[in-house]
């Protein structure tokens, strides 16, 4: 990890983030069990080989990652909150956003728009 300071001003910090299913109480009909995840690297979502991961587990992940991607003030909820559920509520699926490691990024590798000071 480093510093404010010791990043260029073209670049910037992300979170490395998985999403791990951590419970299912109810009938999840898309096959998912506890364990399944997937990962969030810069821009980019991967999964583990020969894997699926629910399209509408997905979907209500997705509006907090980029947020989790980010430092945020120690106060804020999106630094102690870490939990989402499925909409579906016959399914109770409960998945968890864990942060991994930091990756520093450039603006030029992530933006058509370029870098100007």
């Amino acid at each position: 990890m480093k510093t404010e300071s010791e990043l260029r001003d073209d670049q910037f910090e992300l979170y490395d983030l998985t999403v791990v299913v951590e419970n299912i109480v109810g009938n999840c009909t898309c096959n998912m069990k506890v364990g399944d995840k997937f990962h969030l690297k810069g821009g980019k979502l991967s999964m583990p080989d020969k894997a699926d991961f629910c399209l509408y587990a997905l979907q209500s992940t997705i509006p907090l990652l980029p947020t989790k991607q980010r430092k945020n003030h120690p106060a804020d909820w999106m630094e102690t909150d870490a939990r989402v559920v499925c909409p579906d509520p016959e399914c109770k699926l409960v998945m968890r956003i864990d942060r991994d490691s930091l990756r520093v990024l450039n603006h030029d590798d992530v933006s058509p728009v370029k870098w100007e000071k």
